[in-house]
């Protein structure tokens, strides 16, 4: 069985870059870490740049710019994260300069990516994850975003991996040429990764499903979207998951009193020679630069929402002690 750990927005910067001074980073993931530990490959979505480069993004009007010192990619080793996603609409907040000290930190810590780079070539290339314990199987990670188009790669110039959510013979075209050149490359597995859609959306509107779902005929394993802030249901497509969106995980933010973006979950996908065969979700509270597995009226709640918003889907969780499971 194989089994990836995947989780929603890990932001390091601002109070999270500074609370390292006084914590290990090992505190940052609590009693997350032996579940992290379980699985074969463990990916995030890394929300901020990890530089020492002081000048934001100001070419267009931006509200939020997040940025960690170099050094706070420690963080993501105490977790043992393998892969990080790149593509999304804070990894230029400190400009270019900061986008490639990110690739350095990450690249000095064995951590791989995908979804950004030093051009429009790089960005696009797939991130392949060895599994450990099973040599010769490998893993693709493709990482895209339609949020900040002014941050895409062109040509020679740095930036995100971006893509429009639509249905036009040319996009579909490229989803599947890059999965077509990920299964050339000998990828097992492909998880496509979308930074995707607005904040604090509850459920995807009918084209992202629409667009999802095509991403899975063109033959991607996993859909694996994030960006809303707030987990979103779990669909099953031709035998294959999409996860709308996988929510937030480690950072500072301020907390939507109604949509409670302190709610999330840890999503395990286990797969046997190929073949989608469970999906654990693991509900956790996060606070300022910590995550922690949910518990008492806090574990209820992020289930009892979890299961409605799936069962939108036709998907059925069910209650297994601190998770909830789906059985293919």
């Amino acid at each position: 069985m194989l089994t990836l750990a995947l989780t929603g927005d890990v932001m390091l910067g601002r109070y999270v870059n500074e609370l390292l001074k006084n914590i290990t980073p090992a505190e940052m993931w609590n009693d997350l870490l032996p579940h992290l530990a379980q699985a074969d490959l463990r990916i995030v979505n890394l929300e901020c740049a990890l530089t020492g480069h002081r000048q934001p993004w100001e070419r267009t009007e931006k509200m939020f710019h997040f940025r960690a010192d170099p050094e706070a990619v420690r963080v993501l080793q105490a977790a043992r994260i393998d892969a990080c996603v790149l593509a999304n609409n804070h990894i230029l907040d400190f400009e270019e300069r900061g986008l490639l000290d990110t690739l350095d930190a990450l690249e000095a810590a064995n951590i791989c990516h995908a979804g950004a780079g030093a051009d429009a070539a790089e960005a696009a290339i797939p991130a392949m994850l060895e599994v450990h314990g099973a040599p010769g199987y490998r893993v693709a990670l493709l990482s895209f975003t339609d949020n900040e188009p002014v941050f895409a790669a062109e040509g020679g110039h740095p930036g995100t991996n971006y893509l429009e959510v639509s249905l036009q013979p040319e996009t579909l075209a490229r989803i599947a040429g890059c999965i077509g050149q990920a299964r050339a490359q000998g990828a097992d597995l492909v998880v496509f990764s979308n930074h995707w859609g607005a904040n604090f959306i509850e459920r995807p509107a009918a084209e992202f499903r629409s667009f999802a779902r095509r991403v899975i005929d063109l033959g991607a394993d996993i859909y694996y979207g994030h960006s809303a802030h707030i987990c979103q249901g779990i669909e099953i497509h031709q035998g294959k998951p999409i996860l709308y969106d996988t929510g937030n995980f480690i950072d500072d933010y301020a907390v939507h009193p109604l949509l409670r973006n302190d709610r999330s979950c840890l999503f395990k996908v286990m797969f046997e020679q190929g073949s989608l065969r469970r999906i654990e979700l693991l509900p956790v509270s996060l606070g300022v630069g910590y995550v922690a597995l949910a518990r008492g009226k806090e574990f209820e709640a992020i289930c009892a929402r979890m299961e409605m918003l799936c069962a939108e889907f036709g998907t059925v969780l069910a209650r297994h002690a601190d998770r909830l499971v789906y059985e293919a």
